[in-house]
């Protein structure tokens, strides 16, 4: 079988977080949408997404051929209708496909308006906004935590530390000497060769995936998600940070998403809540405007490969585009374009051969290759976005 994993509109309203990715490629708990799913279902992974994004993440379809939504995220009873489905039949709630069996080859999601509809009358969580990430990551923390533990026995943390409750499991390889964890709102997970150095305080819940690192004196509070590979200090409230990213100095990040391979400077902070405690609105890449979030907490939304100096202020409610460098003095805008360069004294093209020579470094330094699938996703991303760069 082969599980293909779909965009729909909602691909839209997630950038720019998806500029660089499918929508089942985003994480949050601990895991990504499309990891969660493939517990519950084996098979070949493939996506339906846009078409500069297919060399690195490929579609193909077989005899039998399970379609997935990739902004829904699994639950028992949604799995237990997915599993349930008969061929050439969708499952749908509200006008949204959720999922499709099908043994006929179909090109593309508009035909499984013709398959026959299954309605699903139970709840399930969906991404079609970015702040939905850190607002629905403590329930997929929890989520995610009961079935990677499932059956399990977690490792011994040294004796130097504190635990309080019992709601944690560690992996294979972690180092943690000297620490607080306190599991009372919600659960602790310390991935594969994790590493928690001393005097950090955490409060669940918490996902510290594999090989990432928490540098000391810390204070992170629930829920959070620090991706694989990725290093953080300072003080951090209901963030999701994702792969080889790095905030590895003091400075608050809280009701956040941050991108892969993005740093944040030292001493920089993030505004979660406006002065005079109104609604936060985000920049809407698909309406090209502000638009209301219903939520009186909302910090920072960084795309991938952004980066921000020393001492960087971001206002309430700042959506940071795919390869912006921002830097200087002050509160640069609330929406800082595609490889934008500068800050609040103004902006400047970050053009592509500097962003490639820079991306090529930090790629090194993470033992990986910056290979032409990146750069080819960039340079498509750097001419979609031209008409936000009038600087």
């Amino acid at each position: 079988m082969t599980i293909i994993f779909f965009d729909d509109q909602s691909r839209e309203t997630l950038l720019p977080l998806t500029f660089t990715r499918p929508i089942a490629d985003l994480r949050l708990g601990i895991l990504k949408i499309s990891e969660k799913w493939l517990h519950y279902f084996k098979g070949e992974t493939a996506y339906r997404t846009e078409t500069y994004l297919q060399n690195k993440f490929p579609f193909q379809s077989s005899d039998e051929n399970l379609w997935i939504n990739g902004s829904v995220c699994p639950n028992s009873k949604l799995v237990e209708a997915v599993k349930g489905l008969e061929d050439q039949a969708v499952l749908i709630k509200n006008k949204v496909f959720i999922a499709a069996k099908t043994k006929k080859q179909i090109e593309g999601v508009s035909d499984l308006q013709y398959l026959k509809q299954i309605h699903f009358e139970a709840d399930f969580s969906k991404i079609n906004f970015p702040e939905d990430i850190f607002k629905l990551n403590d329930a997929e923390i929890r989520s995610d935590f009961n079935f990677i533990t499932k059956g399990r026995t977690s490792k011994k943390l040294s004796a130097t530390n504190t635990v309080i409750g019992d709601d944690i499991f560690v992996e294979d390889g972690v180092q943690a000497e000297c620490c607080t964890f306190n599991t009372h709102n919600g659960p602790i997970y310390l991935g594969k060769n994790s590493q928690v150095w001393e005097g950090t305080h955490i409060r669940g819940a918490l996902a510290l995936c594999h090989d990432a690192q928490i540098k000391m004196g810390a204070k992170i509070y629930g829920a959070t998600t620090i991706g694989p590979e990725s290093r953080v200090g300072g003080e951090i409230n209901n963030a999701v940070i994702w792969g080889y990213a790095s905030k590895g100095h003091d400075g608050y990040l809280g009701n956040a998403v941050i991108g892969e391979w993005c740093n944040i400077g030292a001493d920089s902070n993030n505004s979660n809540l406006k002065n005079n405690y109104t609604e936060v609105k985000l920049w809407d890449y698909k309406t090209e405007r502000f638009r209301k979030t219903g939520l009186q907490f909302c910090g920072l939304i960084m795309a991938d490969h952004a980066k921000c100096g020393i001492n960087t202020m971001f206002n309430t409610g700042t959506v940071v585009g795919v390869s912006a460098n921002v830097f200087g003095s002050g509160f640069p805008r609330n929406f800082i374009a595609d490889f934008a360069w500068g800050g609040a004294q103004g902006f400047e093209v970050y053009q592509l051969s500097k962003v490639f020579e820079t991306t090529e470094k930090v790629f090194e330094r993470r033992n990986q290759v910056f290979d032409e699938n990146e750069k080819e996703i960039l340079t498509e991303i750097f001419k979609q976005t031209e008409k936000f760069r009038r600087f």
